[in-house]
Formats: structure tokens, sequence, C-alpha cells
């Protein structure tokens, strides 16, 4: 009976060279799709050592495993989330959900809040705000869907989502839902188009939209 106890609880738990080697390829994921956003650099260890987007994603995922576990490692938690803060000047609650590929590139400043949910392929300028417009503790910050881009300084506030593919301008504030495949400019951020960014003629030339 013990035997099978043992089992059972062996089963439960992935190996340790299983959760190491799934850690190293997420790492070696996450280094190679910022190398495809940041044509300023061209090496893996100096993405690494240099990239405070990355540096501030993986504390983040280790601040995260411990929000989940709740109760007396919430404080822990935070602490690890304000040493990446102060390290990197960027801002992720812990609680807040991140995707695979995630980039932030320069870095300095964005916020993102406890209840923000992020989809993968999602890339962040510096001074962009993921925030919220209630103090209930409620879902109160953005929902970004799959390979969206927001610009420099956009603030995207409240329980809004942002659809897959969309593209937020430099300095946007958006306080309403983006639609899959748009592109949204001013304060506050109107949509410009609605269709696949192939499809469009020239999803940049909007000065707006310069990143």
């Amino acid at each position: 009976m013990a035997h099978s106890t043992l089992l059972t609880s062996g089963q439960r738990h992935k190996p340790v060279t299983q959760t190491v080697r799934a850690a190293v390829a997420s790492v070696r994921e996450d280094i190679d799709a910022a190398l495809e956003r940041d044509p300023a650099t061209t090496s893996r260890l100096e993405m690494a050592l240099a990239s405070p987007g990355l540096q501030a994603l993986w504390a983040h995922r280790v601040s995260h495993r411990m929000w989940q576990r709740g109760g007396r490692w919430r404080l822990p938690a935070r602490l690890v989330s304000q040493a990446a803060r102060t390290a990197t000047g960027i801002e992720i609650h812990p609680g807040a959900q991140i995707g695979k590929r995630f980039f932030i590139d320069h870095g300095m400043g964005v916020v993102i809040g406890e209840t923000a949910e992020v989809g993968d392929d999602v890339m962040l300028y510096h001074g962009v705000t993921l925030g919220g417009r209630s103090l209930d503790r409620v879902k109160r910050h953005p929902t970004v869907g799959d390979k969206v881009t927001i610009g420099a300084g956009a603030r995207v506030l409240g329980p809004v989502t942002i659809g897959d593919e969309a593209q937020i301008g430099a300095n946007a504030v958006v306080v309403r839902d983006v639609p899959s495949y748009s592109v949204a400019v001013g304060v506050p951020a109107k949509v410009r188009s609605s269709q696949p960014v192939a499809a469009q003629p020239d999803p940049y030339a909007d000065p707006a939209l310069f990143i």
C-alpha cells in the first residue's frame, strides 16, 4: 500500500530534471523571441544580460508562481516583484498573467496591474501602463490578446479587451475594447482600421503609430 501511495504521489509531480529542462527551454524561447524584435542586439548572451524587459519577465515568472501558492507566499512574491522593479524600472504585479514570448523593449516605466491578462507574442514599449480604473477587488485591468503591439507611453485602462494582433499607437489612452486586427490611436483612442494588418495599405503611415 505504501509503495502504491509513493507511486501515486510521484505521478503528481514532474521530476526535477523535467522541470529544469522546461525552464531552460522557456528562457531560450524568450531570448529568441526578443532577438527577433530587437535589431540592436544580435547575441543571446547580450540579450540575456542587458535586456531589462527579459529580466523583469523572468522575475515575474518566479513571483507569479509564489503568488499562486497564496497565504504566506504572497508577501515574498511582492518583495520579488519590487526588487525587479528597482533593478529594471518595470513593475509587474505578481498576480498578473503573462503569456509566452512576451517582450518589453527598453522597458523603463512599464506598469502591469494585478488582474491584467496578457496573451502570447505580445510586445510592449517603454512607458506602457496596463492599469485599472476601479479600487474594487474585481477584474479591473486589461485583457490583451495574442500578437498585440502597444506603443510607447500608451495607457490601457480598465477591464477592456484588446483583440488579437491589434496595434495600439504611442501615447494612446484606451478605455474601450479594441477589436482584433485593429489599429487604435489618440486620446481617447479611436479605431482607425479593423482588418488584418497584412491587408492594410500601410499600418504605420500615421505618425501617431510611431514607436
